[in-house]
């Protein structure tokens, strides 16, 4: 069951129904999507994904949270097992207004803090495009370190960075927030 988390200014909390129309938004916002998979999607297709958001909390596959501060829906976020890196991945974008404040940073923190102490995960892992240099530049902030990376059919790389848990108690990973709802 996926828990809420909060932060010092997030919660991440399990969609509800009523988040539909902010995640359309999201999903198929151009520049928040513009590193992210095959970008930004039509309406169709974002009402669609969230839809099958409710299947993944009934049969507890993985972890997926709306991301909110101050009530606001304002992101999204995953920790979530994948065949392409063979490990739990990190995934989260946040709308345009939160950028440039330290929130990713916040959020990933305490997803990163949830796979290690709740899951019990050794790594977290992290796919970004090698143009993001906003997401590179915070994942480095907080102890992620290359691992490898892939190339993609459209000739971009795709950075994969990876968190261990053995030098998160070493300083590479900042104290963790552990207000878990």
């Amino acid at each position: 069951m996926t828990p809420t988390i909060r932060t010092e200014r997030l919660l991440l909390e399990p969609y509800d129904h009523g988040d539909e129309e902010t995640f359309v938004v999201l999903v198929g916002d151009e520049a928040v999507n513009r590193y992210v998979g095959d970008g930004a999607l039509s309406e169709q297709d974002a009402r669609a994904l969230f839809l099958r958001v409710f299947p993944v909390y009934e049969e507890n596959r993985f972890d997926v949270w709306a991301v909110r501060e101050d009530g606001r829906h304002i992101g999204h976020a995953e920790i979530k097992p994948s065949k392409t890196i063979e490990g739990h991945e990190l995934v989260y974008v946040l709308a345009e207004p939160a950028w440039g404040r330290g929130l990713g940073t916040e959020l990933a923190t305490a997803i990163v803090a949830y796979g290690f102490d709740t899951l019990g995960l050794d790594r977290v892992y992290a796919t970004v495009h090698e143009d993001n240099a906003a997401s590179l530049h915070t994942l480095g902030k907080i102890g992620f370190v290359h691992d490898r990376d892939m190339s993609n059919e459209d000739g971009h790389v795709t950075r994969v960075l990876v968190a261990h848990r053995d030098r998160a108690g070493e300083g590479t990973l900042p104290p963790r927030d552990r207000h878990h709802g």
